[in-house]
C-alpha cells in the first residue's frame, strides 16, 4: 500500500450518518441508540412508523445526537427503500454506516412449511439486505469510507428445528457479507456480519419454559444475552478503531456454536 493509500485508508468524516433497520425495538433499537451515544446522526427505518418515531425521540431527548429522524421503510420493497434513501439523503446527507438488522420470522417445521412462508422471511432477511445495500453502498464507494455491518444469526451457522427459512436467510448473510467485503475494500468500505444466539427480544419472549430451559443448557454462560451487548459489538465494527476489519462473522451466542 502506498503512503498516499494509507493516509486514505485512515480517513474518516467528520460527521458520520448511520440507517438501521429495524430499528423500533430489540437489537436494532439497541444499535440506533448505541450509534447515537457515538456521535453518529441516526435514521432509524422500520415498518411502524409511531414504533421508530418513539425511539428517535427518546434518542434526540437524551442528548446522544442533533438528529435522529425516523424513517418509515419496508425493506422488501425497492420502491420504498428508494423513497426512504431520499430521505436521508435530503435531511441527513450522505450514510456511511448501515447496519442491516431487520428481520421476520414464520416458523414450521419444514415439510409443512408453504413456499409463501419460506419466500417472504428470505424476501426480508436476505433479498431486503441486498436492496437497502444497494441504494446506500454507491455513496459509500464515491465518498470511500463506509462501514456496513450485517445482523445475521447463530442459527445460519447451526441450523434450527422449525427454522428452516430463518437458518436460510441468515446463512445467507454470511455469503453477502464475504463478497461485498471483496467488492468494496478498495474503496475503504469495510462489510461484516454478526450472529446473536438467543437475546431477550420480543422474538424470544414467546418461548416456552422448556425451550428456554433447553438454550441455556446448551449455551456455557447459561443466559440470554441483552440488546446492548450486541449493539456494543456493531458500534466497534462501525467505529474507526475496526477500520481493518472486514469479512468477517462473529459471533455474540454465549458460546452456543463453540
Amino acid at each position: 500500500m502506498t503512503e498516499m493509500n494509507a493516509q486514505a485508508a485512515q480517513a474518516a468524516p467528520a460527521q458520520k450518518v448511520a440507517v438501521v433497520t429495524g430499528a423500533g425495538s430489540g437489537i436494532g433499537e439497541a444499535c440506533a441508540r448505541r450509534l447515537a451515544a457515538d456521535g453518529c446522526h441516526v435514521a432509524l427505518f422500520g415498518r411502524r412508523l409511531d414504533k421508530i418515531e418513539a425511539v428517535a425521540q427518546s434518542i434526540c431527548g437524551a442528548g446522544g445526537v442533533d438528529a435522529a429522524i425516523a424513517v418509515a421503510c419496508d425493506v422488501s420493497s425497492e420502491s420504498s427503500v428508494a423513497a426512504a434513501q431520499k430521505q436521508v439523503s435530503d435531511r441527513l446527507g450522505v450514510c456511511n454506516i448501515l447496519v442491516n438488522n431487520a428481520g421476520v420470522t414464520k416458523d414450521g417445521l419444514f415439510i409443512r412449511m408453504k413456499t409463501e412462508d419460506f419466500e417472504s422471511v428470505l424476501r426480508t432477511n436476505l433479498v431486503g439486505a441486498f436492496i437497502v445495500t444497494h441504494a446506500f453502498a454507491p455513496a459509500m464507494i464515491r465518498t470511500r469510507w463506509g462501514r456496513i455491518v450485517n445482523v445475521s444469526s447463530t442459527v445460519g451457522l447451526t441450523g434450527n428445528i422449525g427454522q428452516a427459512n430463518y437458518a436460510a436467510s441468515k446463512s445467507g448473510l454470511f455469503g453477502l457479507t464475504k463478497t461485498l467485503a471483496l467488492e468494496f475494500a478498495r474503496r475503504n468500505v469495510t462489510v461484516n456480519a454478526v450472529a446473536p444466539g438467543f437475546i431477550e427480544t420480543g422474538m424470544t419472549q414467546g418461548l416456552t419454559e422448556e425451550v428456554r430451559a433447553e438454550v441455556l443448557r446448551r449455551t456455557p454462560l447459561e443466559r440470554f444475552a441483552r440488546p446492548e451487548e450486541v449493539a456494543a459489538l456493531v458500534g466497534f465494527l462501525c467505529s474507526d478503531a475496526a477500520g481493518y476489519i472486514t469479512g468477517e462473522t462473529i459471533r455474540i451466542d454465549g458460546g452456543m456454536a463453540m
